[in-house]
């Protein structure tokens, strides 16, 4: 039970990210890892190999995916949550909140299968063997998922912006 524990529980941080970015809400996500962790738990002693780490991710991934079917069947519900009043946040500049918008639409516009592999590779840091585990695909598959994940990412990114966003450079002259 120890040996469990001391695996599984260093992994919670990165679960809670990935079924965050998986989920799109906090209280989604939450529900996803508790699930998850609920099935790790349970079935502790069906684990692959000596490093669960892809094992638990992949249990993580196909939690969420379900509950996304089952919320697209019955829709999307929005709670928003009041935050304690202890809760701080430090405001970022305001190139860096543009900044990071933009990163998140861009991320929110590439395909699942695409942004799950660059999710699980570039943030989570799991190995191409470890993200095909999770995802249930060819170590092939996630490379050049990975490669047009990326490139996708970095021609959203690179885009101008709309005219809509643009400021008035129109001068009057008289």
């Amino acid at each position: 039970m120890d040996d469990m524990i001391s695996q599984i529980e260093p992994m919670i941080p990165a679960l809670r990210r990935y079924a965050r970015s998986l989920c799109g809400d906090l209280e989604t996500a939450d529900d996803v890892v508790q699930d998850c962790l609920e099935k790790a738990v349970a079935n502790w002693s069906r684990r692959r190999a000596d490093n669960p780490r892809s094992w638990v991710f992949a249990i993580l991934h196909n939690v969420a995916v379900n509950r996304l079917r089952r919320r697209s069947l019955w829709g999307r519900t929005v709670q928003l949550a009041d935050l304690p009043d202890d809760f701080q946040t430090q405001q970022a500049s305001q190139d860096e909140a543009l900044y990071g918008k933009e990163v998140l639409a861009a991320m929110d516009a590439l395909a699942e299968e695409h942004r799950c592999v660059l999710l699980l590779v570039s943030v989570e840091g799991l190995t191409y063997a470890e993200a095909a585990d999770v995802l249930g695909v060819p170590v092939g598959t996630v490379m050049s998922r990975l490669a047009r994940a990326r490139e996708k990412l970095r021609n959203l990114l690179e885009k101008p912006p709309s005219v809509a966003h643009r400021p008035n450079l129109i001068r009057v002259v008289k």
